[in-house]
This record gives structure tokens, C-alpha cells and sequence, in this order.
């Protein structure tokens, strides 16, 4: 039943300007209709939303006798006490949508309630022009027709973009509520042409199918799945692998009990999680749920609802970073789902001097990772234990690890190796790098990163403030297996460093660890010991891995390989780009055309 609110409970909610653009009326009619119970909403637009917004949905519908009321401001149907306002259960709860609406738009309101008989229709322009509803034709549910959005307010019109970027912005809000609600089916028409249609999707092959129609198959092809409860909380959903890493945080969706929210909490937790395997200037893509009791996370604290706040944060943010943080070390070669690549989609019937050539007149080959592994802890055997593989047995040893055995090595950069599911192809460095670092990191946490004396210490020249930085971290370094003094006021003298590294790298080293001195104020206190120590490492392993153009025995390429098999994460280095791919024995027929 729709009631008006009284004042107290109405100053206590916060509350902002609903209608900015046309996906603001889109995103609010849509939440209605979901929250009468709707499994069907059909969404059509002409000129980007400005000259009609028209929403039909097959929910609950309102009785005539409630029409006039849901245009009253301060009315809904959805809470009717401060206890209902802290335990919210709907996406709308204030009542100010369909009346801020008609404010400033032409609207008629039409809906026939579940056993109703028939339907009822109430409108005006500006304003309610009718007092009683009318009947009308109309099956179960409810319509809402918004034309000419701001025909009487000209001025906002003005701060609009153009009539595609404004059905850019309404399409996303559809997409965005698309993505919570998989029971629903969507529909989505722009200027009389099709642009969604999504019917409800009620299989995990449906929802995956969906995910992938709004955020492209490559998110998918590139994501694993979470499902974890703990904590008096669950989280499920899909986390990009870092190898999906984006330039901007344009496919982060984040829902809280069905709500799309942007807040720093999760974000920054979600982050944390990547730290460990993505470049500093890279943004993770994720669609992820987080569940928990409606008493624990405030919905009220924000004009648009789009920030929340969670009585318990560092629980919340505890169990995002570590479930997410466990997934991303969790991913692993498997024998029978490897890390694959697949070719550009060719024509049946394409001819070999149809394709596109290589300057040496080869087929050029898109490589694309559709999964990229990482795998179990333990430190590595020295490279070179590994004997080689004999070629006669080199089929039946490829089913016995994920890898399979190397082959070749391309140019300097790359190993080839073999494996049950066909060729594999590995970034040398890469992939050392990330074996490095993991094993640095386990020498840390068991009490410090051993050190070896240089046969000459190195003097490093500085600013004298820099200097000064690395000398008041002399106890800290140390623990990384770097140890210096001050030379004089504008150096610092290196006498020892990490055996992996040697004494080639060591003054690009301590300038790095300069530069990392320098960016600390800009970070975050949270978490920021253990980062900083982190990137001491990865700047070291990094410094230590296999440069390209060493050619490697076969021998050394075996040993790695097997290397990364126990290292956690080793399927992407410290700055996220993947290690290691597959190129399957069927893509290569289809390159070839065998069969054909």
C-alpha cells in the first residue's frame, strides 16, 4: 500500500535530485518495476530518451485507487518506519521518483493490478492533471510513458550531451541493473531498433551467456568464478585474471544485497587484491556480489544510493581482499583445462593466399589468452636439473605435466615446449620474474631475504635527500637482503645484495628504490607496510630474471617450467601480463586447414 511518509522519517532520509538525463528516469522506473515484482521489462527510447522513455513491466501494478497517490511526494509503499529504513530490501525507497518525473516531463501512468479486471491510466504535463484514473487497455503490470523530458525547463535540456551519448548512458543503466537481477528478462528498443533483448537467466550457462552479452565474451573467456561465504557474508561473481587488466575502471560492477554501489571500501580492498600481479596504473574488471544481513550496511547515505556504508568495515573489507586475494593464487594449470589462445575467426572457405601475410610471407597469428593459470608454492630447483627429453618420448611425458617439456627457444625470448593439449608458449623473463619474487617472498616472511657481499662495494651517487631516505631505511633494506651505508652527503655505498641479483643491478636497484620513497605519501597508510615491501622484491626479481636474448639449454627451459608449475601466480609477472599461453592442437589444424 502506497502511505505518505511522515516528516520525521522524510528528513531522515537522504535524498538528491532524481532526473539529471534520461538514464536517471530509465535506472528509477526500472527499480520500481523490479521491486513490484516484475520478470519482464521492456525498455524503449526514442532520440537517446528525449522524446520518449517508455518502460512496461509484468509486476504487481498498482490499484486506481492508489494512482493519484503515487505521484504525491514523500509516498512509496516500500518502508513506513525507521526500523524499515535501516534494514532496506528494495532498490527505491523514498517516493520521489514518478513526481520529480512529472515535473519536468509529459507522463502517463498506466497499470492493471493482479486481478483487477482491467487497467487504469492517470497523467498530466508538468503536473498531475487528473485527479481520478481512467480506464484503460492494458494487460498485467504496469507502463510508465515519459515523452519530451524537460520541455518545460529548456535550460537543463541544454547541459545534455548529444542523442546518442545520452542512449549510451541509458543503455548502461539497464546494463548495470541487467547484471543484478538474472531471474529478469530485459528488453531494450532505441529508435525502433532492437538493442538488448536478454531473456531470464536461470542456468549458470544463461548467466555466464549474459555477462558475457553486456561486458564481451573476452571478459568471460578471461574470468574465474568466486563462491565464497564466511563471516556472516558471501561473495560470487566473476574476477577478470590480471593478463584482463584494463587502462580504465570502465568494467568494475560491484553490488551490495542487489544494489549497484561505487564506494572506496571495496574498491580499495578489490585493489589490494591485485596488487600482488598488476601494474600500478591498471584497473581490474570484475562483476562480483557481496551478500550480507541489510542491518550491517547503510543504503542511506548517499542522495543517489551509490555509496553505502558498512557498520562492520573491516570485516567487509577482510573478506573481499581474501577471497579474491585466495582466488587470484588458487588458479592453476590443470591437465585438462589449460591456459589456451585461439586464432582471429577465418571463412570456411578461405584460401592460404587469402590470408593476411607475415612480411616473410607466413599467416599472421592473434594470440588472445582465454585463461591464464597460476600455480602451487614451493622454491624451484636450480635451473639445469632437468635433463633433456628425448624426442622419441616426448608425447607420452607431455601428459605428465601442465607445461608439458620444452622444445625450443624463439628467438632468445620465448620457450617452446609441448603438452598433451599441444603448444606452449612461454615469456622467459615473465615467467622467471614471478618464480623470483614468490620465492623472495617466502624468504621474507621466514625471517628476511638472504644477503651476499659484493667482491667491490658499489658507490651509488645522489641528491643528498635521497640519501638521506635510503640511510634511515638502512634496518628495512637489510631485511631485503640489501645492505648499504652513507658514503658521503650525496651517496650511498652498496655492500650487499641478494644473491639472485648480483652486482650488474645495482645502482638501477637503489634508484628504484628511490623513486619508491618518493610516491609513498601519495598511498594509502592501510596495507602500505607490507606493498612497500612487496615492491622491493618485484624490483629486485625483476632485476635478477632472465634477460631476453639469453639463449637458454634445454636443460634451463625444463627447470623453469617445472618452476612455475609450483609457483603461485605464475601465470602473469609482477605487472600483470601473462606468462605463458596455449595454442591448441585444433587451432593449429584451423590455421592449416586441415580437414578441410
Amino acid at each position: 500500500m502506497i502511505r505518505v511518509l511522515p516528516d520525521q522519517l522524510v528528513n531522515q532520509i537522504a535524498a538528491g535530485e532524481v532526473v539529471e538525463r534520461p538514464a536517471a528516469v530509465v535506472k528509477e522506473l526500472i527499480e520500481n518495476s523490479l521491486d513490484a515484482g516484475a520478470r519482464r521489462i521492456d525498455v524503449e527510447l526514442e532520440r537517446g530518451g528525449l522524446g520518449l522513455i517508455r518502460i512496461r513491466d509484468d509486476g504487481g501494478g498498482i490499484e486506481p485507487s492508489q494512482m493519484a497517490l503515487a505521484f504525491e511526494r514523500h509516498a512509496t509503499s516500500k518502508i513506513a518506519s525507521l526500523d524499515d529504513l535501516e534494514r532496506v530490501g528494495s532498490l527505491g525507497f523514498r517516493g520521489e521518483a514518478l513526481p520529480s518525473i512529472l515535473s519536468v516531463s509529459r507522463l502517463r501512468l498506466t497499470s492493471c493490478p493482479p486481478g483487477g479486471g482491467h487497467a487504469w491510466t492517470l497523467g498530466g504535463e508538468g503536473g498531475l492533471a487528473e485527479r481520478q484514473p481512467v480506464p484503460a487497455a492494458h494487460p498485467p503490470g504496469t507502463s510508465v510513458e515519459v515523452r519530451d523530458l524537460f520541455f518545460n525547463t529548456p535550460a537543463r535540456r541544454k547541459f545534455l550531451k548529444a542523442e546518442t551519448t545520452e542512449f549510451r548512458h541509458a543503455q548502461t543503466a539497464l546494463d548495470r541493473i541487467a547484471l543484478s537481477r538474472f531471474d529478469v528478462g530485459f528488453s531494450l528498443r532505441h529508435n525502433q531498433r532492437r538493442v538488448r533483448d536478454l531473456a531470464p537467466a536461470d542456468s549458470a550457462p544463461a548467466r555466464r551467456a549474459r555477462v558475457a552479452a553486456i561486458c564481451g565474451e573476452e571478459f568471460v573467456a578471461q574470468a574465474v568464478e568466486v563462491d565464497e561465504s564466511r563471516m556472516g557474508m558471501r561473495l560470487h561473481g566473476w574476477v577478470g585474471l590480471p593478463s584482463f587488466a584494463r587502462n580504465q575502471a570502465d568494467l568494475q560492477f560491484f553490488y551490495v544485497n542487489g544494489r549497484l554501489v561505487r564506494d572506496r571500501l571495496p574498491g580499495f580492498a578489490l585493489r589490494r587484491a591485485f596488487a600482488d600481479v598488476m601494474h600500478s596504473a591498471h584497473h581490474p574488471a570484475y562483476v562480483l556480489y557481496l551478500e550480507l544481513d541489510p542491518a550491517g550496511v547503510d543504503v542511506n547515505v548517499h542522495p543517489q544510493k551509490t555509496e553505502v556504508r558498512f557498520r562492520e568495515g573491516a570485516r567487509v573489507h577482510d573478506m573481499l581482499f581474501g577471497a579474491v586475494h585466495q582466488l587470484l593464487r588458487g588458479v592453476r594449470p590443470q591437465a585438462a583445462e589449460q591456459h589456451r589462445v585461439t586464432l582471429k575467426p577465418m571463412a570456411a572457405a578461405v584460401s592460404a593466399a587469402a590470408m593476411p601475410a607475415h612480411p616473410q610471407g607466413m599467416p599472421s597469428l592473434a594470440l588472445v589468452p582465454e585463461r591464464a593459470p597460476a600455480v602451487l608454492a614451493e622454491a624451484p630447483a636450480a635451473y639445469g636439473a632437468s635433463p633433456p627429453a628425448p624426442s622419441a618420448a616426448l608425447d607420452e611425458r607431455a601428459d605428465e605435466a601442465p607445461l608439458g617439456h620444452a622444445l625450443a627457444q624463439l628467438h632468445g625470448i620465448y620457450i617452446l615446449a609441448q603438452n598433451r593439449h599441444g603448444l606452449v608458449v612461454v615469456d622467459a623473463h615473465a615467467a622467471h620474474e614471478r618464480v623470483l619474487y614468490e620465492r623472495m617472498k617466502r624468504q621474507l616472511d621466514g625471517g628476511g631475504v638472504p644477503a651476499q657481499g659484493l667482491l667491490m662495494p658499489q658507490q651509488v651517487s645522489l641528491h643528498e635527500d635521497e640519501a638521506d631516505a635510503l640511510e634511515s631505511r638502512r634496518e628495512e633494506l637489510y631485511r631485503y637482503g640489501i645492505e648499504l651505508d652513507r658514503a658521503g652527503p650525496t651517496s650511498v655505498r652498496v655492500r650487499a645484495v641478494p644473491p639472485l641479483l648480483g652486482g650488474a643491478q645495482v645502482e638501477t636497484l637503489i634508484r628504484g628504490l628511490v623513486r619508491d620513497d618518493e610516491s609513498r605519501d601519495s598511498r594509502s597508510h592501510f596495507g602500505e607496510a607490507l606493498e612497500a615491501q612487496y615492491r622491493v622484491l618485484a624490483d629486485v626479481a625483476c632485476k635478477a630474471a632472465i634477460k631476453a636474448h639469453r639463449r637458454l639449454t634445454l636443460p634451463e627451459m625444463e627447470a623453469l617450467l617445472r618452476d612455475m608449475e609450483r609457483t603461485e601466480l605464475a601465470g602473469q609477472c609482477n605487472h600483470g601480463r601473462p606468462t605463458w599461453v596455449q595454442l591448441g592442437v585444433d587451432a593449429l589444424d584451423r590455421l592449416f586447414l586441415r580437414g578441410r
